[in-house]
C-alpha cells in the first residue's frame, strides 16, 4: 500500500465500500483502509508500533488491530484526534466484539496456535 512517500505492507487490511468501490487498477492501493491488523513478532515488533503505526494514523486509517501470537492478546486502538487510543486489550481464551467489527463476536482461541 502507498501512503504517501510511504509503502507499508499491512498483515490484513479493509476498506468500506464507499471508499474503495473496486478493485484498483494497479497493483497497488494508495486509499488507506479503514482498519488494519498487524500480527506482531521479534522481527516486527518494532516497525509496527513505531513506524507503521504513526503512518497509519497520519493517513487516516480509524482503527488498529495488534495480535501478538506468543503473548496471546489482542489490543484495539482507535484514532481519535489524531492519536491512537487504546479501546481495549484481551486475549488468550476471551470472546470478544472489537471495533470496527462488534457486530461479530470473535473468539480468540482461535487465533492461538496449540
Amino acid at each position: 500500500m502507498r501512503l504517501g512517500d510511504h509503502t507499508v505492507v499491512p498483515d490484513l487490511a479493509a476498506w468500506k465500500k464507499e471508499r474503495l468501490p473496486g478493485p484498483p487498477e494497479t497493483n497497488w492501493i494508495c486509499v488507506p483502509p479503514g482498519w488494519v491488523c498487524e500480527v506482531l513478532s521479534q522481527s516486527t515488533i518494532r516497525l509496527d508500533r513505531l513506524k507503521k503505526m504513526p503512518i497509519y494514523a497520519r493517513f487516516g486509517v480509524s482503527f488498529i488491530w495488534l495480535v501478538d501470537p506468543v503473548a496471546r492478546t489482542l489490543e484495539v486502538f482507535r484514532l481519535e484526534s489524531g492519536h491512537w487510543l487504546l479501546t481495549m486489550t484481551a486475549g488468550e481464551d476471551q470472546k470478544v466484539r472489537a471495533e470496527p467489527f462488534q457486530e461479530i463476536e470473535i473468539d480468540l482461541s482461535n487465533l492461538w496456535w496449540d
